[in-house]
């Protein structure tokens, strides 16, 4: 089977994965923990997993292969540059809306913020996200960046969006396991956690998903046959043709 085929095999399981995620951290919320508010309870927390897992996973996943794909090899660098920063601003966005359903809620319930190792992951990935966001747009979409600044930033770039992408999923995954550990073994839980109700199967199933469309993000991006072809000539051009010119 060709390279390319194989290619589309994965991207097209990584597409399901990524649907299959929102569509768990969607019913989870909505079907075991109440449903969606905006009034500091914890139906407005159920927001931040759906954010979270909708933006800085799964768009953000996809955002990351906008060069991966065979189909666009072909395209302007400009509108493929364009697509990846919308893409990402709009996975910042959701980040956004999803702390502050985090923040609102636990200041709202009088419940400290950032005390858990989740937090502390999360909190730093969305830092780091923002700016990966404002120093990607600064270096390579604004004309009057130095040269050899864009040429020297490129690997940095492509380094920390792959170390964003692990932390968010890890961020993530003590995520769910922490909200199972607060809402089954709560005094008034029907079935403990231990037990294995079926919120706790969902939400797990959730994160083993979570994990698997990482993965395939990432082999899709480290597999050297997959990669843009003339890479080395392509980053060569980047570091010095203008940026807003077509190519």
């Amino acid at each position: 089977m060709k390279s390319s085929n194989v290619f589309y095999l994965v991207y097209t399981l990584s597409l399901l994965l990524g649907l299959l995620c929102v569509i768990f951290v969607i019913t989870w919320s909505k079907g075991y923990r109440g449903g969606f508010a905006w009034d500091g309870s914890a139906k407005m927390f159920n927001w931040h997993p759906v954010c979270m897992v909708t933006g800085l996973v799964v768009i953000y996943g996809n955002a990351i292969l906008v060069y991966r794909l065979p189909f666009t090899w072909s395209s302007s660098k400009l509108i493929l540059k364009l697509v990846h920063a919308t893409l990402n601003l709009g996975a910042l966005s959701l980040a956004v809306i999803g702390l502050l359903a985090a923040f609102g809620f636990h200041n709202k319930m009088h419940i400290p913020n950032l005390y858990s190792m989740h937090s502390w992951v999360g909190f730093i990935a969305v830092i780091l996200f923002g700016l990966q966001w404002l120093l990607g747009f600064l270096c390579f979409l604004l004309p009057c960046t130095p040269l050899w600044l864009r040429a020297a930033y490129r690997d940095v770039h492509v380094f920390f969006g792959l170390c964003i992408l692990a932390m968010t999923v890890a961020s993530c995954l003590s995520g769910i396991n922490e909200k199972l550990i607060f809402v089954l073994n709560a005094p008034n839980s029907t079935a403990s956690y231990k037990k294995l109700p079926p919120e706790a199967y969902l939400a797990n199933i959730l994160g083993v998903l979570l994990l698997c469309f990482s993965l395939t993000i990432a082999w899709m991006l480290l597999k050297r046959e997959w990669q843009r072809p003339n890479l080395h000539a392509s980053a060569l051009s980047d570091a010095t043709e203008p940026l807003l010119t077509e190519d």
